[in-house]
């Protein structure tokens, strides 16, 4: 397996602080090996948002003084110390190295993980004044944690033990180093607020996992929130299905069916339930998949047909028929079925590529779907799916979008074709070809699904007596 493979060759790509050439280097720089596995590699490379790594600088091979000589003048650098208790702990430099006997405030992120462990990682963006003099590195932040390697006595590292706690490592953690090793990192944005965001992606999209999980409906009026997807063929409703059980299961899965052809691959209204992860306790919200919109009058969802799925009236499984719209006698259940049964929430779901293109015909049955979901007292919001730009949607804490992106001219679309507030057009990139979870994408779908389910609870809270009378019975 990669995870097992240590001590990987890669090429120096800097000697004497000079540029790579490769008519300069020597046997002993061709062969620098780094003890980061591939697993290992690859999460601190997606911990600064798909950056890529190169090693400079290697304790065990090079000089104290060659330090600033190669790492220097080289960009934005990612120290890393290997210590003996199979524990790394490491340093992200969004500004240049600082050159020998001089020091420097830099923007900085702060990092540990255990050895054998490919998914937990401790990360903590951090101003901090950067030293290098004739007896090792020194690092300070400004919350007074501290980092020292003093190379005077072997590679030992030494943290105050404000910095241990911040870095949830042992307090009796051995300080003696196997390696220290300083890479170049290239493929980021020189954006502190950008560095900001994806050190501190992990910690927010735990704190809206946690969110959702305690997440009961409002005034416990049901025991679970029905969410309707309704959209045009391929724009992303499966999908999205796929991407929501995904991000609360912590691996990608495909329980829903999606496809690319002009036609609905959807033939089935599906009601999916999401399961926790870890406890797999079963979730108060579920994902209504219905068949997609096309242009013909005879094809894809039939706009009869919406009416009775918003009162609850569709079984799970039901075969649409674009051709024969559903009659009440096609069911056994009642006429105005519970309230637990119900819709309580219906998500437009627009490809974003496409919204400013959306035909005359396309645009009179969201216009139409949409009337009804009004008439019906339903909540109601619009996700945008196939975002590009996903990783600056929201702002740098994570709460709003940022202005750059709500002058979008397809929010702004959206906002007027269906009359939906700004706050209740949410935008997200969904799981498609990708073999791993990432934390940005997770955050928006997380943050869309709240939304969504703050829409159900405003719709339950606005229900009208006789209809909050028709309760789920717990």
């Amino acid at each position: 397996m990669y995870g097992a493979v240590l001590g990987r060759t890669v090429k120096a790509s800097v000697i004497q602080g000079q540029p790579y050439r490769k008519d300069f280097l020597s046997y002993r720089d061709m062969e620098v090996t780094t003890l980061l596995t591939w697993i290992e590699e690859k999460m601190l490379e997606r911990l600064l948002g798909n950056a890529s790594l190169t090693l400079l600088y290697e304790s065990s091979v090079h000089k104290l003084v060659e330090m600033s000589n190669k790492c220097s003048l080289q960009g934005s650098t990612m120290t890393v110390f290997h210590l003996k208790q199979d524990i790394i702990v490491g340093v992200f430099m969004l500004e240049d190295f600082p050159s020998l006997d001089s020091e420097k405030l830099c923007t900085c992120a702060w990092f540990s993980l255990k050895k054998n462990n490919s998914s937990e990682i401790r990360a903590l963006f951090l101003n901090t004044q950067v030293t290098v003099n004739s007896t090792g590195l020194h690092m300070i932040s400004p919350g007074s944690l501290t980092l020292t390697v003093d190379f005077r006595f072997g590679c030992t590292l030494y943290l105050n033990d404000e910095a241990i706690e911040e870095l949830e490592l042992n307090p009796k953690y051995d300080s003696r180093c196997w390696q220290c090793e300083i890479f170049r990192v290239d493929g980021i944005k020189k954006n502190p607020g950008f560095i900001k965001k994806m050190v501190t992606a992990k910690q927010h999209r735990e704190k809206l996992l946690s969110a959702l999980k305690a997440y009961r409906p409002y005034e416990h009026l049901v025991s679970e929130v029905h969410i309707l997807l309704v959209g045009p063929v391929g724009s992303g409703k499966s999908s999205f299905i796929n991407s929501v059980k995904s991000a609360f299961q912590g691996h990608l899965t495909r329980q829903a069916i999606v496809g690319s052809d002009e036609s609905s691959i959807t033939k089935q209204y599906r009601v999916y339930s999401i399961k926790d992860g870890k406890s797999g306790e079963t979730l108060p919200f579920m994902l209504c998949d219905s068949m997609g919109l096309e242009e013909g009058e005879e094809a894809g969802l039939c706009m009869d047909d919406i009416p009775h799925i918003l009162k609850g009236c569709v079984p799970d499984r039901y075969q649409f028929n674009p051709c024969k719209p559903i009659k009440p006698k096609h069911f056994t259940s009642a006429v105005s079925p519970p309230l637990k049964d119900r819709i309580h929430c219906v998500a437009f779901v627009l490809d974003i590529s496409s919204v400013n293109t959306l035909s005359d015909k396309m645009l009179g049955k969201l216009k139409k779907i949409h009337k009804d979901v009004v008439d019906c007292g339903v909540g109601h919001v619009a996700l945008l799916t196939n975002v590009k730009n996903y990783d600056e949607v929201l702002d740098d804490n994570f709460v709003n979008m940022a202005e750059s992106v709500t002058s979008l001219s397809q929010v702004q679309n959206v906002q007027k074709m269906l009359n939906i507030p700004i706050a209740n057009i949410l935008m997200v990139s969904n799981y498609a070809s990708e073999r791993r979870l990432e934390p940005m994408k997770d955050i928006l779908i997380f943050a869309a699904l709240g939304q969504m389910l703050r829409a159900a609870d405003d719709a339950l809270e606005d229900l009208p007596l006789e209809d909050a009378g028709n309760l789920d019975p717990f």
